[in-house]
């Protein structure tokens, strides 16, 4: 009784959602703001994740001004929710007006070797991923979503709307990844994550060190990959895809000497629209032995 429920409720949700992708884009939006306004005073525990990464990370930032970037924070992440309504369902010309792809042709320049395209955790993750599958065909991978099945097919779906993607789930493993790179599909990796310790080493984050899966700089010398870093901005009329130079001189000296390039790529990205960051996931969940812990 209680898996019917919740799954008619998820339907339900999904429903709602395919009624909002026949909205103009700024009418979504002002609904996107009104909800994030209203998670912003209901999610407590949330709301106290994303101050506690505020302070860790911009320490000289004075609590009036966290205060302001938190709550634009929950604005954009509500936007991006409802932004999902376009991607999964409104038409591919629509989305192509909605989506602004610049720098294509670096991976024009890394298309002759495998290509792992760097897509940090930001508001626009979603989008910069349909923006590349919509052009060509890559292998991902993604976490299920096992309490929530109607959910976890929904998202599924949308993922592969176009050009058959290759989805793989994290607990598969790397092997079909690794193949799927060396047939020619670019991996669309989101590696920014604290996923527990036992994959990951210690880097410093904004300063604060943290968890850091290495599997950049892994896969790079497994496959010989280049790296394509992709970034992806929420704007007034989409959002705008933009394809980075290939790394030079990467890998460097070490595994840990690659993560930390990484950590600091994406601490220079989140400077430029730092409210776009996903500041509600605990970062600095997992710390080095005999340090506390820095969530309730």
């Amino acid at each position: 009784m209680k898996s019917f429920l919740r799954d008619n409720f998820a339907r339900l949700v999904l429903a709602l959602l395919w009624l909002l992708h026949w909205l103009p884009l700024p009418l979504l939006r002002k609904l996107g703001a009104f909800l994030g306004l209203i998670f912003f005073y209901t999610a407590r525990s949330r709301r106290e994740i994303a101050r506690i990464n505020l302070k860790l990370c911009f320490p000289e930032m004075d609590e009036a001004a966290r205060d302001k970037l938190l709550r634009r924070h929950f604005t954009v992440f509500l936007q991006s929710v409802l932004d999902r309504a376009l991607l999964w369902w409104a038409s591919p010309a629509r989305l192509a007006r909605l989506l602004t792809v610049r720098g294509w042709e670096n991976i024009i320049r890394a298309d002759q070797e495998p290509t792992l395209l760097l897509a940090p955790h930001f508001a626009g993750l979603d989008a910069g991923g349909i923006a590349v599958s919509m052009k060509i065909s890559v292998v991902s991978m993604y976490a299920r979503q096992k309490r929530q099945p109607v959910f976890d097919q929904a998202i599924l779906n949308g993922r592969m709307r176009f050009n058959k993607p290759t989805l793989v789930s994290r607990n598969e493993g790397i092997r079909r990844t690794i193949k799927a790179m060396k047939d020619g599909l670019p991996f669309y990796y989101l590696p920014d994550m604290d996923l527990g310790r036992e994959e990951s080493i210690f880097v410093p984050f904004f300063g604060v060190l943290a968890a850091t899966v290495p599997g950049v700089s892994r896969l790079v010398r497994i496959t010989g990959a280049k790296v394509v870093p992709v970034v992806t901005r929420m704007t007034a009329e989409g959002y705008t895809v933009d394809f980075l130079p290939p790394w030079e001189n990467y890998p460097g000296e070490s595994v840990e000497a690659d993560t930390l390039y990484m950590n600091r790529f994406i601490e220079e990205q989140v400077l430029t629209m730092p409210e776009q960051y996903h500041w509600l996931h605990k970062r600095f969940k997992t710390r080095p032995a005999g340090e506390e812990k820095f969530y309730p």
